[in-house]
């Protein structure tokens, strides 16, 4: 099932979500709802508290930037109750977007490489390290779950130069090809 994806400006955007229990109702579906959303928006990861649900859980398929980088062939993954153990590497700059703020991209600062905890849908715990664009992706969806947004890792100028545009999309006046929710 396609979701709404919330807009900036949603309290849910800004709330640190709360773990995902064993046995969580319905998570394949959500799981499986939470891919469809994405690929009907065009995006490459969604959490999801961008569809309204303050679960620790985010869905990545990266296979559409393999041009960019051939490791992200088959870069499809469903992280649930994500910690990242440690940031790794010089940062680097690059320019990122949200599906819960459509129309603006930035150039971000992250780490060039993360270690990660998680569970896999079985809930079997894996450890894993990720550099590049997919080490980028997850810090952007493990952001989302600590309520934390893009804009919040630029400067302060740039996100006073973008105050109109934010308070539209917080508004609803967004014209995407997805079905929103704004506060």
């Amino acid at each position: 099932m396609i979701l709404p994806v919330f807009l900036y400006g949603s309290p849910v955007l800004r709330k640190v979500a709360t773990e995902t229990p064993v046995g969580y109702p319905g998570l394949e579906e959500f799981i499986s709802s939470l891919f469809e959303t994405m690929y009907q928006s065009d995006g490459v990861g969604l959490a999801a508290p961008q569809v309204g649900k303050s679960l620790r859980i985010f869905v990545i398929d990266a296979s559409p930037l393999e041009e960019d980088d051939p490791s992200l062939k088959d870069f499809k993954k469903v992280f649930i109750n994500p910690e990242i153990i440690s940031y790794e590497g010089d940062k680097s700059t690059y320019n990122e977007g949200c599906l819960s703020i459509p129309d603006i991209r930035e150039d971000v600062e992250r780490e060039a490489a993360i270690r990660i905890r998680y569970c896999d849908t079985s809930f079997e715990y894996r450890e894993e390290y990720y550099e590049g664009i997919a080490a980028r992706i997850i810090q952007h969806e493990y952001d989302h779950l600590e309520g934390k947004l893009f804009t919040d890792r630029i400067s302060p100028l740039k996100k006073r130069l973008l105050r109109r545009k934010l308070t539209s999309i917080s508004k609803g006046k967004v014209d995407v090809k997805y079905r929103v929710k704004h506060l």
